[in-house]
């Protein structure tokens, strides 16, 4: 193009694009979603014929989440939404196992506002920061599993989960993740779990599409028989 404001314009228009899609898990290019941030940070696909890890019978289980209502990504527009998407999720998980819940809150807020969550999410991943918790972290003597849930943004669990995991002695415990995202499924959060909980046992995670979450009904029951961590599943010898 010869005029300089037309040119400007695109690339003001293509940099909005890229930042919106930050939370979604990666960026858009051609059309293909590529998995992948603007910094070295890559996420490795799980193999599909991978066998899930089951988890022994445990004695005790809690489960532990993040999430963010707001406005949130949605088919490539914006949703404001009452209640987070991981939040539904985990809702649907503990109604169909026996667990204690516990609500991770930031001690800051994340705003409502999408695009100033973006902004502080590439600030805190940029610094590796570790964002305060409202609150004391619950005590897990008495747990042997511990399902940890969030978002994922720009293909990592948000930074708030780096506090939560480095703050818990989850050493000897099974450690579960789970996530709601927009194209990254579980990003990079199974590994970032295994490098912050030494000693623990990482098993079989589940991402399910935020847009998709509402349905998950299905996905959700078969990975907890998977895990034989539902009611009636046959579990393996402790």
């Amino acid at each position: 193009m010869t005029n300089p404001s037309d040119d400007h314009s695109a690339t003001l228009e293509r940099r909005s694009f890229l930042r919106s899609a930050f939370l979604a898990g990666g960026v858009v290019m051609a059309g293909v979603p590529i998995i992948g941030s603007s910094s070295p940070r890559r996420s490795s696909p799980e193999p599909a014929d991978r066998p899930a890890r089951s988890i022994p019978a445990a004695k005790s289980i809690l489960l532990a989440y993040f999430s963010r209502a707001g406005e949130n990504y949605y088919n490539g527009g914006r949703r404001n939404l009452k209640v987070g998407n991981t939040e539904v999720l985990a809702q649907m998980i503990s109604s169909r196992i026996d667990c204690d819940v516990h609500r991770i809150e930031p001690a800051d807020p994340y705003p409502e506002d999408y695009e100033e969550t973006v902004a502080r999410n590439v600030r805190e991943q940029d610094t590796d920061a570790r964002p305060a918790i409202a609150g004391p972290l619950p005590s897990i003597d008495r747990y042997d599993t511990v399902l940890l849930g969030s978002p994922v943004w720009n293909v990592r669990a948000p930074m708030i989960m780096s506090t939560v995991t480095e703050g818990l002695d989850l050493r000897g415990k099974t450690v579960v993740p789970f996530t709601t995202h927009a194209m990254s499924g579980l990003g990079t959060t199974a590994r970032d779990y295994a490098a912050s909980c030494p000693g623990a046992t990482i098993a079989e995670g589940l991402a399910v599409r935020g847009e998709e979450v509402n349905d998950a009904d299905a996905v959700v029951d078969a990975w907890l028989q998977r895990l034989r961590l539902v009611a009636g599943a046959t579990r393996s010898p402790s």
